[in-house]
């Protein structure tokens, strides 16, 4: 019986990267599709609180459902377990994204954050993003992938974790490092305009931030040529170390 496989992504139903997902993952899996309408990139775990959701039927090949929402990918998942799956999958893949979701990006990737929902409701995931924005080489990446998630479907993440899996910019890839999430990030880059009426306005746009990293992390490997993959907990937020070594002084505090 072939594995039931959700996939998403935060650059919408018509990328792509979604559709090489697809046909990396249809020859061994039963599949599955609920993305935006439209991109969503950077909203991380964001949902829709202040206008109705939609969710409509997307012609597909191979007549495998699929879906469109006109929401993030957090509401992808919510409405795909809620009012598609009768029972959750046993897996959700994510992307393939155009950009880096490595170092702390996942923090702002809908890419990500999608994963994250599906985590959070008891369902593992991968995310996975190519380095490369304008030119990504999808077509590299799918042997990887497919691996990765029958890696993944043989031998679970633990419970509160997903797999965070970049692919860099330049080929050829020169392999595959289990490594560690680095510091990097997209930093705001600033575009003032002047409106007619006077008053400035601001394009958000971005820059990459590098910070000093450990050899190992998922930043250097990538610099070097190689695929990432990082395990990421989500499920347990809290500092223990600092409750363990604050909790009587904070609980004995004096009200003014």
């Amino acid at each position: 019986m072939k594995p039931k496989i959700l996939l998403i992504n935060d650059d919408g139903i018509e990328a792509v990267g979604l559709r090489s997902l697809y046909e990396a993952l249809l020859p061994f899996a039963e599949l599955s599709i609920v993305a935006p309408s439209e991109e969503q990139s950077g909203v991380g775990l964001s949902v829709t609180l202040r206008s109705p959701l939609r969710i409509d039927a997307v012609k597909w090949e191979k007549k495998t459902p699929a879906w469109k929402v006109n929401g993030t990918p957090a509401d992808c998942v919510r409405l795909a377990l809620n009012l598609i799956f009768s029972e959750p999958p046993d897996l959700i893949v994510s992307g393939i994204n155009k950009g880096s979701n490595a170092g702390r990006n996942v923090l702002y990737s809908g890419t990500v954050g999608g994963v994250i929902e599906g985590v959070h409701r008891g369902v593992p995931g991968l995310a996975v993003s190519c380095e490369e924005y304008f030119h990504p080489d999808y077509e590299a990446t799918k042997p990887y992938i497919r691996s990765i998630v029958k890696c993944l479907l043989k031998t679970p993440l633990a419970k509160g974790s997903l797999l965070n899996v970049n692919f860099p910019a330049a080929g050829p890839i020169q392999g595959l490092k289990l490594t560690r999430q680095g510091k990097s990030y997209v930093r705001e880059k600033l575009d003032r305009r002047l409106h007619p009426e006077g008053n400035p306005y601001y394009w958000m746009g971005f820059s990459l931030s590098e910070h000093p990293e450990e050899n190992e992390s998922d930043i250097s490997w990538l610099k070097k040529g190689f695929a990432t993959a990082v395990p990421i907990h989500v499920d347990e937020m809290t500092d223990h170390s600092f409750l363990k070594a604050h909790k009587s002084f904070f609980e004995a505090l004096s009200l003014e």
